[in-house]
C-alpha cells in the first residue's frame, strides 16, 4: 500500500496527527512506532508514576554525555517508548507557559506562533474541568482536570508561598501564571489521560489508519531530495512504507534529529565521516538543544502526613481496594498535584521559574519509593539560556545518539537557578511548616553561601524531562524547519513534535507539543483553523 501520510512515532504528537489526518477517509495513513502497545496497566494508574516512568520496556533509557559542569555525571534521561510516548509516562503535569513564551518564539523568528496566535489550538484539544471562557476549552479530546492533594503538605506549601509574600494563582494556565497553587492534569476518572487514550484511541476503528508497533524507523526513503516513504526494522526484517503524500517526524526532540541525520539529512562533515550520503547540507540539525536542569530540595518531615504513609501494607491495602472499586482515592490522583510560577527578579515581566511539590522523600530521576516521611520541591529554570546538541554516534539506527545537553554553559543559568533555590528555601522556612519540618537532605536548613548552592546544583541537578528544541523551527536559513513545519532543503517532509520548538517555556512540555501537533494537522490539511 501507498499511503498519503506516514507518522513516524506514536507520542505525544503522533498520535493527535493520527487522529487528525485520518479523519478523512481518502487518506491512507500509516502510523509508526518503535515501542509496545500501552497495555502495562500501571501506565494508566497515576500514582504508578515511579514504577512507569523509569521501566526499561516503556522508555529509550538515554543519557548524556559526561556534564562538564555537573561534575562530570552521565545523566537519566528516559523518553517515552510505548503508544502515547511520553505521555504515557510523565507526570501528568498540564502546563502550556506563559504568554511571553510564545511571544518570544516570534521574536526569534517563528512567525505565527505568538500566544495569542496558539491559544484557539490549546483550547480547541482540551476538555477542562474549569469550563469554556477566554483561556480553557469543554470540546476538544484531551481531558484535563484540576489536580487533587492528597497530602496536608500541599496546604502547607501554597499558605507557606502566601506568608513569604507571593501571590497564590488559581490557574496557571489562565491571565496570570504567577504564584502559588495547583496544576492541571491530564487525569480523568482516574486514569491517566495519555495522548493514545485522547486521541488514537477515537482513531483507531478507522479503515484508512493502520498502526506498526516495535517498529523501529531507520531512515527515510528519497526520490531525488523528496521523501518518498520509510524504512523500518520489524521483527529482524527490514520493511518499507511508501508515501505519495508527506513523511512526518514525530519522535521527539532526540529520535527525530537522530533519524534525519540517518537520512542524510544534517552537517555534511559529519556524516560523510559516517559513511551516510547527504540528501541536504543542514548544520542546524540536532543543534539548539535545550532542557530544564532540575535540583531537589528536600527535606524530613516530622509528622506521619507524606505520601510513605501509603506504603504502609494496611493503608497501601486500602488504597487498592478503593482504586479497584471505581478508581478512586489517592492512586487516582496525579502525584504533583501543587506547585509554583515565580519570577527569580520582580523587574520580569514573567515568571521564569517553576516549582514542582512532591509530598514524598524522592528525587526526579529516583525510581525508588520513599523509605521515610518528607517532602520534596523541584526548582527549574524555565528558560535556559544553555545549548546542547544530539548526534548519531553511528550510521545504525539502533544504536543510541550521543546526547550533549551542556547544562550550564550560558553563564546567566547558574546564578538564576541559585536564586531559585534560594527563594525555595525561603517558603520553605515560614512558620506554615513549623510543627512538621524535619532537617534538610543534601542542603542543611539555615544559613548556607552562594559556594554551597552551586555545589549543590553542580553535584545533584537532574533533567526534570523536558527536552525541546533540536529541530528548531524558524524563518531563517539556518532553522530545520521553516514556520509550517516543513524541513529545509527537502520536499515532502516535516517535524511535528517538541525538536521544533525554538526556546523552551517556563513550564511542562506536553501541552505545547500537543498543540503544535493539531497546528500542524491544519496546515497539513490546509485548513483555516479555529475560530477565535
Amino acid at each position: 500500500m501507498v499511503y498519503q501520510y506516514v507518522i513516524v512515532g506514536a507520542g505525544s504528537a503522533g498520535c493527535v496527527l493520527a487522529d487528525r489526518l485520518s479523519e478523512d477517509p481518502d487518506n491512507q495513513v500509516l502510523l509508526l512506532e518503535a515501542g509496545s502497545w500501552d497495555r502495562n496497566p500501571l501506565i494508566h494508574i497515576p500514582a504508578a508514576l515511579p514504577a512507569v516512568a523509569p521501566a526499561p520496556k516503556l522508555n529509550w533509557g538515554y543519557h548524556t554525555e559526561p556534564e562538564a559542569r555537573l561534575g562530570n555525571r552521565r545523566l537519566f534521561w528516559p523518553r517515552g517508548k510505548t503508544v502515547g510516548g511520553s505521555s504515557s509516562i510523565n507526570g501528568m503535569v498540564y502546563t502550556r507557559g506563559n504568554r511571553g513564551d510564545y511571544d518570544r518564539w516570534a521574536a526569534l523568528g517563528a512567525e505565527g506562533w505568538s500566544y495569542d496566535e496558539v491559544l484557539p489550538y490549546f483550547k480547541r484539544v482540551e476538555a477542562s474541568e474549569r469550563g469554556a471562557n477566554s483561556y480553557h476549552g469543554t470540546s476538544g479530546r484531551l481531558n484535563v482536570t484540576r489536580a487533587r492533594r492528597t497530602s496536608q503538605l500541599c496546604d502547607m506549601f501554597v499558605e507557606a508561598g502566601r506568608q513569604a509574600g507571593y501571590k497564590y494563582s488559581d490557574d496557571f494556565n489562565g491571565e496570570d501564571q504567577e504564584g502559588f497553587g495547583d496544576f492541571d492534569a491530564t487525569v480523568y476518572r482516574g486514569r491517566r489521560w495519555s495522548t493514545a487514550t485522547a486521541f488514537l484511541r477515537h482513531a483507531r476503528p478507522r479503515r484508512n489508519l493502520t498502526v506498526i508497533t516495535a517498529a523501529l524507523a531507520s531512515r527515510i526513503l528519497w526520490r531525488g531530495t523528496r521523501a518518498v516513504g520509510v524504512e523500518y526494522r520489524r521483527a529482524g526484517k527490514t520493511e518499507r512504507a511508501d508515501c505519495d503524500g508527506e513523511v512526518i517526524l514525530s519522535g521527539g526532540a532526540i529520535n527525530s534529529p537522530q533519524l534525519l541525520q540517518l537520512s542524510g539529512v544534517g552537517p555534511a562533515a559529519q556524516l560523510h565521516g559516517l559513511g551516510i550520503k547527504v540528501v541536504a547540507d543542514r548544520a542546524g540539525v540536532g543543534e539548539n538543544l535545550q532542557d530544564h536542569l532540575c535540583v531537589c530540595i528536600m527535606s524530613r518531615i516530622t509528622k506521619p502526613i507524606s505520601h510513605y504513609r501509603w506504603l504502609h501494607p494496611l493503608r497501601g491495602a486500602m488504597a487498592a481496594a478503593q482504586y479497584a472499586a471505581g478508581r478512586r482515592g489517592v492512586a487516582a490522583q496525579a502525584p504533583l498535584s501543587t506547585g509554583a510560577f515565580l519570577k527569580s527578579d520582580p523587574a520580569l515581566d514573567f515568571p521564569d521559574l517553576q516549582l514542582h511539590l512532591t509530598p514524598a522523600l524522592v528525587t526526579s530521576h529516583d525510581s525508588s519509593w520513599p523509605k521515610e516521611h518528607g517532602l520534596t520541591i523541584y526548582v527549574n529554570h524555565g528558560n535556559p539560556r544553555s545549548r546542547g546538541s544530539v548526534r548519531i554516534a553511528s550510521a545504525d539506527a539502533g544504536d543510541h545518539p550521543r546526547i550533549f545537553a551542556n547544562y550550564l554553559s550560558a553563564p546567566e543559568d547558574l546564578p538564576i537557578l541559585r536564586q531559585g533555590v534560594r527563594m525555595t528555601r525561603e517558603v520553605l522556612a515560614q512558620s506554615a511548616f513549623d510543627d512538621a519540618r524535619g532537617e534538610g537532605i543534601a542542603l542543611p536548613h539555615g544559613r548556607v553561601t552562594d559556594a554551597d548552592i552551586d555545589d549543590f546544583i553542580r553535584d545533584g541537578g537532574e533533567t526534570v524531562y523536558h527536552p525541546v528544541g533540536s529541530c528548531r523551527m524558524g524563518s531563517d536559513a539556518d532553522a530545520v524547519v521553516d514556520t509550517r513545519l516543513r524541513v529545509n532543503g527537502v520536499e515532502g517532509l516535516r517535524v511535528v513534535d517538541a525538536s521544533v520548538i525554538p526556546a523552551l517555556i517556563n513550564g511542562n512540555t506536553n501541552a505545547p507539543t500537543i498543540m503544535i501537533a493539531d497546528r500542524a494537522a491544519d496546515m497539513i490539511l490546509a485548513k483555516g483553523g479555529p475560530a477565535r
